[in-house]
C-alpha cells in the first residue's frame, strides 16, 4: 500500500493542509445578528453545506483550491444537515431561496450577492471587500 499512500492519500493532505480555510463554524442562530452587524465593518461569507451530496462536497473542494488567503472577509461554515434551523433562518433573514451548496456574501448588514452550485467557483471574493 505504500505507493498508493504517496499517490493518493499523503500527496492528497498536503494539498488539503495547505488550502485549510478559516472557516467559522456557523452553530447558531445569534451568529446571524453577529454577521449582520460584522458586515457593516468587513465582508462576512456564509457558506452552506450538505455532507451527504457529492455536488456539494465537490463545489467545496473547487472553492477551497482557489481562495486567495488575502481576502479579507468572514468565513462561516453551515453544515446544513446539523443546523436546520440555521439554514432556514437564513433564507428568511436575507431573504434568499435555500440552495446547497450555497455562498452568500454579506455587506451593510443585507446579502449584495449569492450564488450555489458550480457557479460557487467562480465567484472572487475580492470583488466585494
Amino acid at each position: 500500500m505504500g505507493i498508493f499512500d504517496s499517490v493518493f492519500g499523503k500527496k492528497e493532505k498536503t494539498v488539503q493542509e495547505k488550502n485549510e480555510l478559516p472557516w467559522i463554524p456557523l452553530e447558531s442562530l445569534e451568529q446571524l445578528e453577529e454577521i449582520k452587524e460584522k458586515s457593516k465593518e468587513r465582508t462576512q461569507v456564509i457558506y452552506k453545506h450538505s455532507v451527504t451530496c457529492g455536488i456539494s462536497s465537490m463545489v467545496l473542494k473547487m472553492f477551497t483550491g482557489s481562495y486567495d488567503m488575502v481576502t479579507e472577509c468572514d468565513l462561516y461554515f453551515l453544515r446544513i444537515q446539523d443546523h436546520r434551523d440555521i439554514s432556514s433562518a437564513i433564507a428568511e433573514t436575507f431573504n434568499v431561496i435555500h440552495e446547497s451548496p450555497q455562498l452568500l456574501i454579506v455587506k451593510d448588514g443585507g446579502v449584495v450577492f449569492h450564488t450555489s452550485h458550480g457557479a460557487i467557483s467562480n465567484v472572487d471574493l475580492k470583488d466585494y471587500q
